[in-house]
């Protein structure tokens, strides 16, 4: 199923925009009359934040919250450096925060209670404007805190791709497919859960008999653009088509894998970003939050399965089917050979990285379990406390963050309001790899620099949602 683009007039009630707050701001974001909204013009964009219900396969009904209606979201379009409006109305009893993941705005924008950003009002609305940047591959999602209710936070289906279009596209491609995936019927479970990728327990499992462990989320159902496998309209192509596929991982806690039988992936961005080493890979591998750009050339006629190579994650409904014209007969699914997922791989040779202006050694440890028996996260020795004063961080200046994973578990970290340069992979120098996530495996070591181009709070966590929820992030200050 194509997730639809909005429409002008939707995009002119649509989602965000700009380089600055209106002015009124706070007092838009409580006003409810019909008089108060005629004294604004028209926003570029419109979220609604409503509950939902939809079908993810014939009689299979999911009960979620969405924006506009739809999971996921509609395809929102922005154009690099121009500033939009944004008006968010929340149709739902609980105050919730959207945030524009990979997005440099300002803090009050951002959607991250702990950055002090606006809050979208239960039953009420909120009006701003940003400017999108940088271009590439975006995406809109609620950052509520979920804790034990599986129904709130990513676990819902609160998600969108928001594409910045670059100043310049040269199009070298004949077709352009947006795909997100997306878990639904979450439940906690204490028995060890199956991962897509075993080595990285990447959705906070336990290696089996290590030790006992707390709670972890199962899922019941899978889906690609909010569908099943086999229960959406397919991927239709043309043979000698080159189709640029953008993935979106918008689990809650899953890191997800792609392959196309008979076809391989030329991946030219990552998390939006194009990569300096485009290269060909047979398996696609995407932590929580992250995004994948990857050029496919249909040169091998027929109907197939664009999906999980886990045959239960398949089963569940991780897949969709591609088609090619004249195409006929069952979707086709074969295993794609053995292939380890390396960042390293699309990046620059660099004997050793550039010497940055300052080092943050960030350390991931486990602590105590939380009295309800959830695992819970110290970095460097604390889990998140509001009340401890932000570390600091230069504008500007060149900081080489550390991150250390002492754990069991594979980490999805994100860097909020800013992008980072991956400098060192587990002891591998790179350079030229620019992402917002990173996922750093069990008893493995990851360096990125990042230089703050914007002052204010900035959120740093994982993005698997209960590890954030349980003390997993840290807050940053930069001036």
């Amino acid at each position: 199923m194509h997730q639809p683009a909005l429409t002008r007039r939707e995009l002119l009630c649509g989602l965000a925009c700009g380089a600055g707050i209106l002015s009124g701001c706070r007092r838009a974001a409580n006003a409810s009359t019909p008089a108060d909204a005629a004294r604004l013009t028209a926003p570029d964009v419109v979220l609604k934040i409503a509950p939902l219900q939809f079908e993810v396969a014939p009689g299979h009904t999911v009960t979620t919250v969405a924006y506009n209606g739809s999971v996921p979201g509609p395809l929102v379009r922005f154009r690099e450096g121009v500033a939009a409006t944004v008006e968010i109305y929340n149709q739902t009893d609980t105050p919730e925060y959207v945030h524009w993941h990979g997005f440099e705005i300002p803090a009050e924008l951002d959607g991250a209670e702990e950055e002090h950003s606006l809050v979208v009002p239960a039953h009420g609305s909120l009006r701003y404007r940003l400017t999108p940047l940088p271009s590439g591959s975006r995406f809109v999602h609620t950052h509520a805190m979920a804790m034990s209710d599986l129904n709130r936070g990513v676990f819902t289906g609160q998600y969108a791709f928001a594409f910045i279009e670059p100043r310049s596209n040269p199009a070298r491609y004949d077709q352009e497919v947006f795909l997100s995936t997306h878990e639904w019927n979450p439940y906690l479970t204490s028995m060890e859960t199956e991962d897509e990728d075993d080595a990285s327990h990447s959705a906070g499992h336990k290696a089996a008999g290590e030790k006992n462990h707390g709670w972890e989320v199962a899922y019941r159902t899978y889906t690609v653009n909010g569908r099943c496998l086999g229960h959406s309209d397919p991927i239709r192509v043309k043979e000698g088509q080159r189709v640029l596929f953008h993935f979106l991982n918008a689990s809650a806690t899953e890191s997800v894998k792609f392959a196309l039988p008979g076809h391989r992936f030329q991946v030219v961005a990552l998390d939006g970003n194009p990569v300096p080493n485009p290269q060909l890979v047979d398996v696609l591998h995407l932590g929580t939050a992250e995004r994948i750009d990857a050029v496919v050339t249909m040169d091998t006629p027929g109907v197939y399965v664009l999906g999980s190579p886990n045959d239960k994650a398949r089963e569940r409904g991780m897949g969709i089917v591609v088609e090619y014209a004249n195409g006929g007969g069952e979707p086709r699914w074969s295993k794609p050979p053995e292939s380890k997922w390396d960042y390293t791989v699309f990046g620059k040779a660099r004997r050793a990285p550039v010497k940055p202006d300052a080092i943050v050694p960030l350390v991931f440890t486990e602590a105590a379990r939380s009295a309800l028996g959830f695992d819970r996260w110290n970095i460097n020795g604390k889990i998140y406390d509001p009340a401890i004063p932000p570390t600091r961080l230069a504008k500007g200046k060149r900081t080489r963050l550390v991150f250390d994973n002492r754990t069991d578990d594979a980490h999805p970290l994100h860097l909020h309001r800013n992008s980072f340069e991956l400098v060192s992979v587990n002891g591998t120098p790179t350079a030229g790899i620019v992402k917002d996530v990173v996922e750093v495996k069990s008893r493995q070591k990851v360096e990125v620099d990042v230089a703050p181009r914007q002052e204010g709070l900035t959120l740093f966590h994982c993005h698997q949602q209960l590890h954030m929820d349980y003390g997993f992030k840290l807050l940053f200050d930069v001036a």
